[in-house]
């Protein structure tokens, strides 16, 4: 019973280390192909349509609402101590240090990230990669590069998307509706809020949450059981699996940045 037990960890172990190798040499793959500008420039931007423009809908609506339930929260809060002025500080913070990348992060992972291990993974089972690789095109180069680029250079604009929503549904609840001075508003969210800090580490966040969550996304699709059912596990670990790390990673990233 031990015995099974030890061998079934050991196996397990061994899979994902092995996982773990594939997939970096995936990453290498990606990272290094020789680049074809005429060629990929194409594919670049429809994946950039596909992964960032479509999943706008989703970000802005998000970003509003989470900034408005958040300026009403800090307004009641902050009204026990008549520091409603804070407000904007207190917002602006929140979401540029922390809301911003982390939510956006979440919502790239499930609705973007989902859709490129399903669509890599339904071009493995009618092995469209196979009959890539029999005409001399290299899968990496012509499938995996294009969307691993379009995952990073949106997921950032996205959660900066995000932010500015957000603050702007936070001025509709503590200025429209709560009757908090705008200039007061501004001001102070202008003074407390540094680029290098605040915004230049959100971006720092949002870059790396990108590369991981596009990481995964792909390499779930590439690797994939080339079944329904191995799709279907394969888009349920890249959405588990990348809101996990981008947990982890926020709280490590956040200790190197604003924990001295």
């Amino acid at each position: 019973m031990i015995i099974n037990a030890i061998s079934r960890l050991g196996r397990a172990t061994i899979e994902k280390c092995q996982a773990c190798g594939r997939a970096s040499l995936m990453l290498y793959g990606a990272l290094v192909c020789k680049p074809q500008p005429i060629k990929m420039l194409p594919l670049l931007i429809r994946q950039l349509y596909s992964v960032g423009v479509l999943s706008m809908a989703i970000i802005l609506v998000s970003g509003l609402f989470i900034g408005m339930v958040l300026s009403l929260q800090g307004y009641l809060v902050l009204a026990g101590y008549g520091a409603e002025t804070s407000l904007g500080q207190m917002v602006a913070l929140s979401l540029l240090r922390e809301l911003g990348p982390v939510v956006t992060a979440l919502l790239f992972a499930g609705r973007a990230g989902s859709a490129l291990t399903a669509e890599i993974g339904l071009m493995k089972t009618t092995e469209q990669l196979s009959s890539m690789e029999m005409m001399a095109v290299d899968p990496l180069r012509r499938v995996i590069a294009p969307r691993f680029w379009a995952g990073v250079i949106s997921m950032p604009l996205l959660a900066l998307m995000f932010s500015l929503i957000g603050l702007w549904g936070a001025q509709l609840v503590g200025v429209d509706w709560k009757g908090i001075d705008y200039g007061s508003f501004w001001s102070v969210m202008q003074s407390s809020v540094d680029f290098s800090t605040d915004i230049g580490n959100s971006i720092i966040k949002s870059i790396v949450f990108a590369i991981v969550i596009t990481w995964i996304a792909v390499f779930n699709g590439y690797d994939a059981v080339p079944t329904s059912e191995g799709i279907s596990r394969a888009t349920t670990r890249t959405v588990v699996n990348s809101s996990l790390a981008v947990l982890g990673l926020d709280f490590v990233l956040t200790a190197l940045m604003f924990g001295s």
